[in-house]
């Protein structure tokens, strides 16, 4: 058992050794592995604040024959896109057509698939940081060591599987929610369904940012995949550098000619 525990903390002597000898070495960035990094980085930034920040309305044109009045309501909606929250206001809270509009809302929650996406990209904006920090202050760290590489690889495979799942789970929800907020509220609402009101679909915001936010998604998902294979080429899998290490001071050379 004492032995076992002298060299546990031997290795963590070391391991503290080499955390405190942070030293900046920007040439990692010179290579796909740190450049293509910092693409993810930024390309993350861009798919969570995108998507989150957006704010949006849809607007409807009601008319009532008998009273010959002419009003507009409109439904405020944004991120994470809980449509079924989002009451129909009426000009200085005025019951237009003698109808409370704002007992009636859009249809739809898309907050799950929304809170998906923007929470993930929010976690890779975070492992990037601290895997740009790693390649550049600890790059002998880095290629020293054997987990460290392979957890990179691992998480490098799990992340690009769930930038194909976020974002195709948000770009299917997209396009429920320009459904929910386009024309066809006139059709579902129940007050434009009575005979004494008339309902004419207005205008809705532009969601372009939003589709910049699916672009981004999978445009995330090829970084990641790409990058990949510069990743694996660091791992074990790839190159033994250890074991050659090894070899190199003092072993048995590994035989020639195979």
């Amino acid at each position: 058992m004492a032995p076992n525990i002298f060299l546990v903390r031997q290795r963590v002597s070391r391991l503290g050794q080499r955390m405190s000898a942070f030293q900046i070495n920007l040439n990692p960035l010179k290579e796909p592995l740190g450049f293509i990094k910092i693409l993810e980085w930024i390309a993350s930034i861009f798919a969570f604040s995108t998507c989150g920040g957006f704010k949006g309305k849809t607007e409807i044109l009601v008319t009532c024959p008998k009273l010959q009045e002419n009003k507009t309501v409109k439904a405020t909606f944004g991120y994470p896109f809980r449509l079924n929250q989002a009451s129909f206001q009426s000009p200085s809270a005025v019951n237009v057509c003698d109808v409370n509009w704002e007992r009636h809302v859009l249809i739809g929650d898309y907050s799950s698939s929304a809170q998906f996406y923007v929470t993930f990209a929010v976690f890779v904006f975070l492992y990037c940081t601290a895997a740009l920090l790693l390649y550049v202050g600890y790059t002998n760290l880095y290629r020293d060591s054997r987990k460290l590489p392979m957890i990179d690889f691992v998480v490098t495979l799990v992340a690009t599987f769930l930038w194909l799942v976020s974002t195709s789970a948000w770009a299917k929800a997209l396009t429920d929610i320009k459904v929910a907020t386009g024309q066809n509220i006139v059709q579902e609402l129940m007050p434009c369904k009575q005979s004494n009101v008339t309902c004419y679909f207005d205008s809705v915001t532009s969601m372009g940012s939003l589709n910049v936010s699916v672009i981004f998604g999978f445009l995330n998902m090829i970084l990641w995949g790409g990058n990949a294979w510069f990743v694996y080429k660091e791992t074990s899998l790839h190159s033994p550098s250890n074991t050659s290490a090894s070899h190199s001071q003092g072993g048995v050379p590994p035989p020639t000619g195979i």
